[in-house]
């Protein structure tokens, strides 16, 4: 191709540009769906036949894209190429994309193309990044957003990709996207209109020690990968007062000439910040005289009316990080109230399942990591802890020493058990442990059983997993149905 591929846009003629799609989950079907509607020539790579997706391989086969799939067709980088567009999750030291590096060939994210194909007049992008409350706090950005009247949508790691908002013929007036640091990692031009990294705690470390020089500090690796939502910001870079790294990651990015700080904080809010006055949340970021006043913004009522039951402190600051980018974008505070009233928690994020004989039982199947899983143990006085899966080379020893008062018990699942467990008999030695393995009865029968067995009136049985589920689960979803499945018929038969 003559053509520096890195040039084009959404207008630019792609017809002679030879494009490889790596993974073919739905960011890598719009990739190479939206390609092949440019006019390139596409071929999709993946080493897994993809069943689940029967009905769009078909329709790429249609289209005169070319599927290489199962095992073994991605250990060579099809040639020629001249672009690669890898979809989240493929580790930087994967051999295709290794290849491509080493070739010269650019490797762009769905997001990188998403940015480079935004049309004339295109809708700002609001980005949430973090460890933990991604998806919450652009569902709540999302609701404020639309409270305002305006045609808006969570994407990204939430569920639908950047992409195929980005494409819709139909102009949406802004889009709150969600970017995990995967996502994150392979972009370089995003300029969001405002942006936040809500927190940072050890997450996915064994896939940040897989880029070049990652194994030697992979949490410093992670960090950047989230920095890099700062990059460019235009009108607002959103930190977490009480996690000081996130605010170092402000200052360390180039962005747009009078962008500005904000922070966020469960505190009084000082001048340049959203945080609480007692119930009310308040701005001092966005109002005309923030040396000396602030605007109300909403209650902890409202969002107790929302969540249906008291906020955990990580829901509130989770509220305070959406109204800040909502405010950045212009959004008045009648409408970030709103909003916080008409928003609601998907399932598996601290989801009541049932109550029965004064025991909670709680699905937070979403906690997926420590920071998430400490975040929810925070939010009862006494539980039984259902923990377990892929630790994902994460250590439990600062959760069990900050938590252990709050553990009546604690059930441990899947793989990697035996990390909590010598966390556990570090520093909780007298929190009684349950190991419940693998057998020919329904696993999540027995942990429900074993919590019951624990649980005293005034508890809560937890599952925040602290792990991904993998090992045993097709998705933290199916984890947390197979529980509150479970919970359901324990509680029918008392």
């Amino acid at each position: 191709m003559s053509e520096d591929v890195t040039r084009l846009g959404r207008t630019s003629d792609w017809s002679g540009v030879r494009a490889v799609v790596a993974g073919f989950g739905r960011s890598g079907f719009a990739a190479a769906d939206t390609l092949q509607h440019l006019g390139a020539q596409v071929v999709v790579v993946d080493e897994q036949e993809p069943t689940a997706m029967a009905e769009q391989a078909e329709l790429m086969r249609v289209l005169g894209v070319e599927l290489r799939v199962g095992p073994g067709s991605t250990a060579t980088l099809p040639e020629p190429v001249d672009l690669v567009v890898v979809s989240p999750g493929w580790r930087p030291d994967a051999p295709l994309l290794r290849q491509a590096l080493d070739a010269g060939v650019p490797v762009w994210g769905e997001v990188e193309l998403a940015w480079r194909l935004r049309g004339d007049d295109a809708a700002p992008w609001l980005v949430v990044t973090g460890t933990n409350g991604k998806t919450t706090t652009v569902q709540m950005l999302e609701a404020m957003l639309q409270a305002n009247g305006e045609r808006a949508i969570a994407v990204g790691n939430v569920g639908t990709p950047v992409l195929e908002a980005v494409m819709d013929p139909e102009p949406w007036d802004a889009l709150a996207v969600e970017l995990s640091s995967f996502q994150l990692y392979w972009q370089s031009s995003m300029s969001a209109q405002a942006a936040a990294v809500l927190n940072l705690a050890p997450d996915h470390l064994d896939w940040h020690a897989a880029e070049p020089g990652g194994a030697d500090d992979p949490m410093a690796h992670y960090a950047a990968a989230k920095g890099k939502a700062y990059e460019h910001a235009q009108v607002a870079c959103v930190y977490n007062v009480d996690d000081p790294a996130t605010e170092h990651l402000v200052e360390e990015a180039d962005v747009v000439e009078g962008c500005r700080a904000i922070g966020f904080t469960l505190g009084v809010p000082a001048p340049s910040m959203v945080g609480l006055v007692e119930d009310v949340l308040a701005d001092r970021a966005f109002v005309e005289n923030r040396t000396t006043s602030a605007a109300e913004l909403g209650t902890l009522r409202d969002l107790e009316q929302a969540l249906g039951r008291a906020p955990a402190p990580h829901q509130v600051a989770n509220a305070l990080a959406a109204a800040a980018l909502a405010l950045a974008h212009g959004v008045p505070p009648k409408a970030v109230r709103d909003g916080l009233r008409a928003f609601r928690p998907d399932a598996h994020r601290i989801e009541q399942v049932a109550e029965s004989g004064g025991v909670t039982w709680v699905d937070d199947s979403k906690a997926t990591n420590t920071h998430a899983a400490l975040a929810s143990l925070r939010g009862v006085e006494h539980a039984v802890w259902i923990a377990g899966g892929l630790a994902k080379g994460a250590s439990f020893d600062e959760l069990v020493e900050q938590a252990h008062d709050r553990m009546r018990a604690v059930v441990l699942i899947g793989r990697d058990r035996d990390v909590i467990a010598d966390a556990l008999r570090r520093h909780a030695p007298d929190v009684p442990v349950v190991e419940v393995e693998p057998g020919e009865t329904d696993l999540m029968d027995r942990v429900v059983d074993a919590a019951a067995s624990f649980a005293q009136p005034g508890d809560t049985v937890l599952l925040a997993p602290g792990c991904a589920s993998m090992d045993q689960f097709e998705s933290y979803g199916a984890r947390g149905d197979a529980f509150a499945a479970a919970v359901r018929r324990r509680v029918h038969e008392q």
